[in-house]
């Protein structure tokens, strides 16, 4: 017997790059309903990128550290926004979350995609500025142009 449900999946793992901004949110709307109508499960990556930083912190490490600090914080609300989303509004959906520190944010995506074997990566493609730099459209269009795998930028 053939099941036709499974076969009409076109994604079984979704990468989602959030920083918890507005933009990021309707990424993770997105994602969330991809996953659900997909099946699939959905991975919520949020990337610290120390770049912005660098040299300051080289300076005054107290600063360096209320920064990673400050963006911790900020990736943890990130994804229990994405968790409430995949718990609200249909059937649940199987989400796991990651922080990659010590690469800029579209390296970070990219190389998160690969190494969870994520079919789809979407991305905000504006964001805040300041600890979480992560949905710059230039972050967006670097990771369309280097992913392996389908990329779905949502305003």
């Amino acid at each position: 017997m053939i099941n036709h449900s499974s076969e009409a999946s076109m994604f079984k793992h979704i990468l989602l790059a959030t920083d918890g901004s507005a933009a990021s949110g309707n990424a993770s709307a997105l994602a969330v309903s991809l996953a659900r109508q997909h099946g699939a499960r959905l991975t919520a990556l949020y990337v610290v990128d120390p770049y912005p930083y660098l040299g300051i912190g080289e300076a005054n490490p107290l600063g360096f550290q209320a920064y990673m600090s400050a963006a911790q914080n900020a990736a943890a609300q990130a994804h229990a926004q994405v968790a409430a989303l995949c718990e609200q509004g249909g059937a649940p959906v199987a989400l796991q979350t990651r922080t990659v520190e010590d690469v800029t944010a579209a390296a970070g995506i990219v190389q998160t995609a690969q190494d969870e074997g994520a079919d789809l990566i979407v991305v905000g493609t504006h964001g805040r500025t300041g600890v979480a730099r992560l949905m710059l459209g230039s972050v967006a269009s670097k990771v369309a142009a280097e992913s392996p795998v389908p990329v779905l930028l949502a305003r």
